[in-house]
């Protein structure tokens, strides 16, 4: 070798090889980062791909509607199977005694209609406020389905929906603000305020679940007039969503750590909104979304607080018990497991005396 030029030394001119290559990536912020990269990508076809599967092109499939009396006559039934040929749904047929118990199934948010005879023709009852999708597919095929089969037909909603929300969205935005600004807050304490203990953890996700549930419940009650809350009754309603979201994601860092957010988001967005029976009603739901949203905190918060707001005093204990549920399995997994959460101040190690 001519004077003056050095060869490679020992390991550090060594090239290094596929494996050292790929521990070297595996240890630096490059994996995750292009882990991340794939997940994201998936993680915005599938909610593209869930939010269109079922809300956009919403059909119906069994609604439940009220008869009062005996069976429909030979012309009910006529107009009911017109209903059924044009809506390519069926009606699934309750008979009621009286209009009173029939209107009182309405308000307990059993049936979507009622149909009832009379010397004039066939009346039918609406209920806006149960599900304005619903109400509006038939409200448009009733009288043309009447026309067609020669029956004269009075439609009539006793049940609208509040003048500032005439789509019934208003609910669902909040619920859906409520799910998401609660998991999102529950990232922050995470980031924002670590050292936070685990009694902490949970006392700040309170916290932040009132005073975020009040913001959000003023604003669209006092501010914007577009419905008129129960207010201390939603509020509380928001808050309680709020916590459950927060607590969710929380039981899913102790779990899985930094990759937390995938089974939040695909519980509580991907799966929990969509299926949440909102934004669509759930007769026009795909069937299994229409079952599931119902177990789901999304859905329990939707059901919650459509009820309080349009159905005061038809309150049903299922929706509270569904996100009670979520909420104690959550703060049970993260109290049991929280030596394994990512935060917290840890104990100073107790030294060996020396001899």
């Amino acid at each position: 070798m001519p004077h003056g030029t050095h060869g490679p030394h020992g390991a550090h001119g060594r090239k290094p090889t596929a494996g050292e290559r790929w521990t070297a990536f595996k240890n630096s912020p490059f994996l995750p980062a292009t882990v991340l990269v794939f997940i994201l990508a998936i993680a915005a076809g599938l909610f593209a791909g869930s939010y269109t599967y079922s809300m956009a092109n919403p059909t119906p499939r069994h609604i439940p509607t009220g008869v009062v009396g005996e069976h429909p006559s030979a012309r009910g039934e006529k107009f009911v199977q017109g209903m059924e040929k044009s809506l390519s749904a069926s009606l699934s047929l309750h008979t009621y005694d009286t209009y009173g118990e029939a209107r009182n199934a309405m308000d307990e948010q059993k049936i979507f209609a009622i149909m009832r005879e009379s010397p004039k023709g066939v009346e039918l009852d609406l209920s806006g406020a149960s599900g304005s999708s619903v109400a509006q597919l038939l409200a448009q095929a009733a009288p043309q389905v009447g026309k067609g089969v020669g029956v004269p037909v009075s439609v009539k909603d006793l049940k609208p929906l509040a003048k500032g929300d005439p789509r019934g969205l208003a609910l669902f935005y909040i619920s859906l603000a409520a799910v998401i600004i609660g998991f999102v807050g529950a990232i922050q304490l995470s980031v924002q305020a670590r050292a936070l203990n685990p009694a902490e953890r949970i006392a700040y996700t309170i916290a932040y679940s009132l005073v975020g549930a009040f913001a959000i419940a003023a604003v669209v009650d006092w501010w914007l007039g577009a419905l008129d809350l129960p207010f201390v009754h939603s509020w509380l309603i928001l808050a309680f969503t709020m916590f459950t979201s927060g607590m969710v994601f929380t039981m899913f860092n102790t779990l899985l750590g930094r990759w937390a957010m995938i089974p939040t988001w695909g519980v509580m967005v991907l799966l929990g909104n969509p299926s949440s029976g909102g934004a669509v009603s759930w007769p026009l739901l795909p069937s299994v979304l229409g079952h599931i949203g119902q177990w789901l905190p999304p859905g329990a918060s939707v059901n919650a607080q459509h009820t309080a707001v349009y159905f005061r005093g038809h309150q049903h204990l299922f929706p509270y018990l569904v996100l009670a549920v979520w909420a104690l399995v959550s703060c049970s997994v993260f109290w049991i497991w929280r030596h394994r959460h990512p935060g917290g101040r840890g104990r100073v190690p107790t030294h060996a005396t020396a001899p």
